[in-house]
């Protein structure tokens, strides 16, 4: 097994000391780049943030660029949300206890399961993300009668690599790719040219919802598992390194 680890730069050091530790080979290559969006400064998301009753994070992206937009001064009196523990987990960082998804479905449908979020009628919420999320969330808890707004903190880019990229990653026998994201997976596909789909498809992809795995399904992928969180431990877990 060759381990390709594509999270944006800085995030994959969990991953690296944990296959370190196991003796598995891998490569860093960040197929995915975040940014703050000009919203993040906009006074009426931030208003609506600051008077919320619900605020529900999709990401650690979004605590990390929420938290720098408001020099972690975060509203005292509101209940907070984590889709996954690794969101979980950046929010009780800086103090802030939420409640997340449960384990067996650490994503958006994982979170619309919680009893707390069922009735909701009245109830000011805002969901804090990036650019171009899904309007799943939104949609179900508008149906269970809250009032919801967004707040888009940050955007993604593919960032620019070398177009020989595939090639090296095929020349030092990778197999096994771990795509955090469905944009990381766009990306993958997109840098991979057409004469080494082949290589692509046979290597083993972690993804980590149900909707990448249909993603990379539809993409031509054979040997796809799902991780069911983007989390390192539910990835060694996938990558069955790991109980």
């Amino acid at each position: 097994m060759k381990v390709l680890l594509t999270r944006p730069e800085g995030r994959n050091q969990s991953m690296c000391d944990a296959l370190n530790d196991r003796h598995i080979p891998f490569i860093v290559t960040p197929l995915l780049e975040v940014v703050a969006t000009e919203d993040i400064d906009n006074k009426d998301a931030i208003a609506a943030f600051n008077h919320a009753h619900i605020i529900i994070f999709i990401s650690t992206n979004a605590v990390e660029y929420a938290a720098k937009a408001l020099n972690n001064h975060f509203p005292t009196s509101a209940k907070y949300y984590a889709v996954g523990k690794a969101t979980y987990l950046a929010l009780y960082a800086l103090g802030i206890e939420a409640m997340e998804a449960p384990a067996e479905c650490q994503q958006t449908e994982g979170l619309l399961t919680l009893p707390s979020l069922q009735h909701l009628d009245g109830q000011n919420l805002t969901i804090v993300r990036g650019v171009g999320g899904r309007e799943t969330l939104a949609q179900q808890l508008t149906a269970r009668g809250a009032n919801v707004s967004y707040w888009q903190v940050y955007q993604r880019a593919c960032p620019a690599l070398d177009e020989t990229i595939a090639l090296t990653w095929q020349q030092q026998h990778v197999d096994t790719i771990v795509v955090t994201s469905g944009e990381v997976l766009s990306n993958l596909l997109t840098l991979v040219p057409k004469e080494l789909f082949a290589w692509l498809h046979a290597c083993h992809i972690i993804v980590p919802s149900s909707r990448v795995h249909e993603q990379a399904i539809q993409a031509g992928f054979t040997q796809v598992t799902n991780a069911l969180a983007a989390n390192s431990n539910a990835v060694l877990i996938a990558l069955g390194l790991s109980k």
